[in-house]
């Protein structure tokens, strides 16, 4: 039985599907697939990533950006265009810096948590709790700005009638990516790969072709580098230099977002997951340094000019010469990365989602798998969040492209620190601290730079918003995580009441029970205060009736254990170890005991299986569940602790079976 109330700290979602063959469940088959079987040992093996395959899903949302950050940086320069040079150069090492501090977050972090964990485990909660509000925000926005910039791209080369239906589409593109990762990541990720891989080709032929076909041009073009820089340094000073590559430098920022994005997905990473997730953290770093430093690059080899109407790409492939095919090819391909990147907040803001619920910052419901193994509550809610972003702002990219730019630089200056934090207490005990603390060092000073100048430049033309909603998200999660830890409270106290119970002298003995005989047969969790007192209040209530008493269990299966097959194992031996504590407690009281328990991914339907089970066997058998009773009933309770025992009592009484849900007062 999942810890519905028994251990909030712990607690499972579940919820009761319709009857098996009923027109819901074949839908939902048909939409989202068959049930994975948790015992098959190769589960884990069919759900996980290939480093290509995270190169694909997790990667898109870096490469994307080469869409519209080399752009906003050339077009910052103006009249400077010989300054992409050292942009260029300085956007490929920015990339390959942050790449590789987040190379070796992965290293000290295996089990994955991204920025939301190193935060929490090096800084403190409160820093983790910042650092995972503002990954959820960016998650969230990651979608929204994704999609509308491909529809943009899309409904450009449509009649100027159709615009009225841009963000119609945008959201049904949305709903549309719902259901793929509501399928599981494996199986969305690769409807997607033939559009990365065509990214891939037609911008390798772009920046092959630019070097290739205007490569007789460098020297003139070295030359009036040199003569610009001096030009400049006339006109405008080595300040004012400074000043305008910093300025045009932050313009760029958002070509950084989505670094991080592997070592928050590091649980979908094939085993060995740290060689895994350290080479597609590879791919992702040379993909995106070499794809955004090799456009700014292009821009001054073909000499591009703004053009009205037109991305700077745009212009970039066409004065390439190749034809209008290739024109029509490339940025098609363009276009449907920028759907693709989407994917990245489909897999990585669950995962925090997730690992905040276990935290407690969230419902924990947010923790709870599918039958397919997917975090549905957090993709439905990232997907619902997206569309009202997109409705709210109607698919307006500038207003979007706004929003987005700060939140992900907060996450990577307070992973940087936390990295930094770290190598300082470890100085002198490992043989590489010093190279180690200078890479995360210098990740820290590019990260803070680059937010310090991006909270300047936006904050007053609309990132305001983002800052606002994100305050708002971390003071609800302290709510939430205060009223869980006033219930643990609550409970730990009733359970040190109940410690000390006066046992009889002789224990029963062990063996079957009488299926001739009433039985009492609780369904519990792990062993606490809410099944002990839930099993005295069976025998106060009804003392004559029941002489024996069989415990029920199901161990679910959630996003903070699954972690790979054998862990289904130690699920299943923590469930006997706690049932084996009811059982010896009950004897202890001269009650005949035995215990059964189960497996499963949604506590509902492994419960409502395991009790008609146990009633073929016994027929006298009458069920129970303990449930916490407020004092007083508020909605958010509802949200905050599931209906478990409610909705297994309504799925019994309707077969037939009777079953009683023992209220346990809790005042607050």
């Amino acid at each position: 039985m999942p810890p519905d109330d028994d251990d909030p700290e712990k607690q499972r979602d579940s919820h009761a599907p319709l009857e098996d063959g009923s027109l819901w469940q074949r839908a939902r088959k048909v939409l989202f697939g068959p049930p994975r079987d948790l015992h098959d040992p190769h589960v884990f093996h069919k759900i996980s990533l290939i480093a290509f395959l995270a190169w694909v899903g997790l990667g898109a949302d870096g490469l994307s950006s080469s869409a519209y950050g080399p752009d906003e940086t050339f077009r910052a320069l103006g009249s400077h265009p010989h300054l992409a040079v050292f942009l260029a150069l300085a956007t490929a090492i920015t990339v390959l810096v942050i790449s590789s501090s987040y190379a070796r977050i992965i290293e000290h972090f295996p089990h994955g948590g991204g920025g939301y964990l190193v935060a929490t485990k090096l800084l403190g909660a409160p820093f983790g709790l910042v650092s995972g509000c503002a990954l959820l925000i960016d998650y969230v926005l990651t979608i929204a700005t994704s999609i509308a910039s491909a529809g943009d791209q899309v409904f450009s080369l449509l009649p100027a009638e159709w615009h009225g239906w841009k963000v119609s589409a945008e959201v049904a593109i949305i709903v549309l990516l719902i259901v793929l990762n509501l399928r599981g990541l494996k199986e969305s990720i690769s409807v997607m790969v033939p559009i990365f891989l065509l990214f891939i080709a037609t911008h390798l032929v772009v920046v092959m072709g630019a070097f290739v076909l205007h490569g007789h041009q460098i020297p003139a073009i070295a030359a009036g580098v040199v003569d610009g820089v001096r030009a400049d340094a006339r006109s405008l000073g080595t300040l004012g230099i400074l000043a305008l590559l910093i300025q045009a430098y932050s313009r760029g920022a958002g070509t950084y977002t989505g670094i991080e994005a592997v070592s928050n997905g590091l649980q979908i990473m094939r085993e060995p997951r740290v060689p895994t997730a350290k080479r597609t953290m590879t791919y992702m770093g040379i993909s995106l340094a070499v794809t955004a430093g090799g456009i700014l690059l292009c821009y001054l080899l073909v000499g591009a000019t703004p053009v009205e109407g037109k991305t700077l790409n745009a212009v970039l492939i066409e004065r390439l010469g190749i034809g209008t095919w290739f024109e029509v090819l490339a940025l098609g391909a363009e276009a449907a990365l920028l759907f693709v990147a989407a994917q990245a907040g489909f897999i990585d803001g669950p995962r925090v989602m997730a690992n905040m619920a276990l935290d407690s910052w969230l419902p924990h419901r947010f923790s709870a798998l599918s039958d397919r193994l997917t975090m549905h509550y957090g993709i439905v809610l990232m997907g619902a969040a997206s569309i009202l972003t997109l409705v709210y702002t109607k698919g307006q990219i500038d207003a979007l492209v706004t929003m987005y730019s700060i939140n992900v630089f907060i996450t990577f200056s307070l992973s940087q620190a936390g990295m930094v934090r770290y190598w300082l207490r470890e100085r002198g005990r490992q043989p590489r601290w010093k190279r180690s603390l200078a890479l995360q060092t210098t990740g820290l000073l590019l990260c803070v730079g680059i937010l310090s100048v991006v909270i300047y430049e936006k904050l007053g033309q609309g990132a305001w918003m983002t800052l606002v909603v994100t305050s708002v998200l971390i003071g609800v999660c302290i709510l939430i995580r205060r009223h869980y830890r006033t219930v643990v409270h609550m409970l730990a106290k009733l359970g040190e009441d109940l410690d000390q119970l006066p046992l009889v002298a002789e224990p029963a003995p062990a063996g079957p029970l009488d299926p001739k005989k009433p039985v009492a047969v609780l369904l519990v969790a792990s062993y606490g205060g809410l099944g002990v007192h839930s099993l005295l209040t069976i025998f106060r209530l009804l003392p004559a009736y029941f002489s024996q008493v069989r415990f029920l269990s199901v161990a679910v299966l959630d996003s903070g254990s699954f972690k790979g097959a054998d862990e289904v194992e130690r699920l299943e031996a923590e469930a006997a170890r706690s049932l084996e504590r009811y059982v010896t407690l009950a004897r202890g009281l001269g009650l005949v005991a035995d215990a059964r328990s189960t497996t499963g991914i949604e506590a509902v339907e492994a419960a409502d299986r395991l009790c008609r089970e146990t009633a073929e066997e016994l027929p006298k058998a009458v069920f129970f569940a303990g449930k916490l009773i407020f004092q007083r009933e508020r909605f958010w309770q509802r949200i905050l602790h599931n209906e478990t025992a409610y909705q297994i009592q309504t799925r019994l009484q309707w077969s037939g079976l009777p079953m009683v849900v023992l209220p346990v007062r809790v005042y607050g």
